[in-house]
């Protein structure tokens, strides 16, 4: 028998021989390659196997609705300079992120940031009491498109670094009603993009990270996602997101 028909006899002829095939060849195969030839009498297809996407992720702030702080200590501080001042005082990343985490009630957090901030514990105060009308609307477009989603057979979850105050949110806006579950970052004690908040959200839900597409308006909250191996879009509104989720989904078919 000359080489080429040994070669070819020896060509596996199922999964389970290719396996072995290639230990005994001592050769490594990629599997994401759509079609590799073992030589010239036998070609082999390894087709990658699609990924189904069947859960779609949210934000809440930014991507279902939007808020504006500055708008709302304006709206209320009249002293242009006063309100400068003020305003740095609750709307800064550190502060965000003791009420997002909430370890202790949001009562006590209040009263905290008055005694270092006496000079405003007014507009504290007031903040405190006016609360849900930082929130001013939803996202333009998205409780539409979520109800087509929902339609197509997706389940949708929302994902949200967020204090025990969302709740008053939540009642204010029809289109948290679409949702079939989510993760509130200040019931878990953890934020995003800390990788646990992602598999409490997998855990609770059954939930595979390759089936899911995640939606946040911060491009590291997405990094966080990718990180435990679930895809994600970096939004900036209805229509730029729907672009790019039809177009992700088709690349994993």
């Amino acid at each position: 028998m000359n080489s080429w028909a040994k070669l070819s006899a020896a060509c596996p002829k199922s999964w389970d021989s290719l396996r072995l095939f290639f230990a005994k060849m001592k050769k490594k195969v990629l599997f994401r390659i759509q079609k590799i030839t073992i030589f010239a009498p036998c070609t082999i297809a390894l087709n990658r196997f699609p990924i189904m996407i069947k859960n779609l992720i949210f934000d809440f702030g930014k991507v279902l609705v939007d808020y504006d702080f500055e708008a709302f200590f304006r709206r209320y501080i009249t002293d242009e300079e006063r309100c400068r001042a003020f305003t740095p005082v609750l709307h800064n990343v550190e502060i965000q992120r003791i009420f997002d985490r909430e370890e202790r009630p949001v009562d006590e957090i209040i009263e905290e940031i008055i005694c270092q901030n006496r000079e405003f514990e007014q507009e504290i105060r007031f903040f405190d009491e006016h609360y849900p009308e930082i929130v001013t609307n939803e996202v333009e477009g998205m409780r539409e498109l979520l109800t087509r989603l929902k339609g197509e057979g997706y389940r949708l979850y929302g994902l949200t670094n967020w204090c025990s105050k969302v709740y008053l949110t939540m009642a204010q806006f029809e289109i948290f009603n679409l949702l079939d579950g989510y993760i509130i970052s200040s019931e878990e004690k953890v934020i995003k993009p800390e990788a646990e908040i992602y598999h409490r959200l997998f855990d609770r839900f059954n939930l595979k990270p390759e089936e899911c597409i995640f939606a946040d308006d911060r491009a590291e909250n997405i990094e966080g996602g990718r990180r435990v191996g679930m895809e994600g879009i970096v939004f900036t509104d209805a229509g730029q997101y729907e672009r790019e989720l039809r177009r992700m989904i088709s690349l994993m078919r």
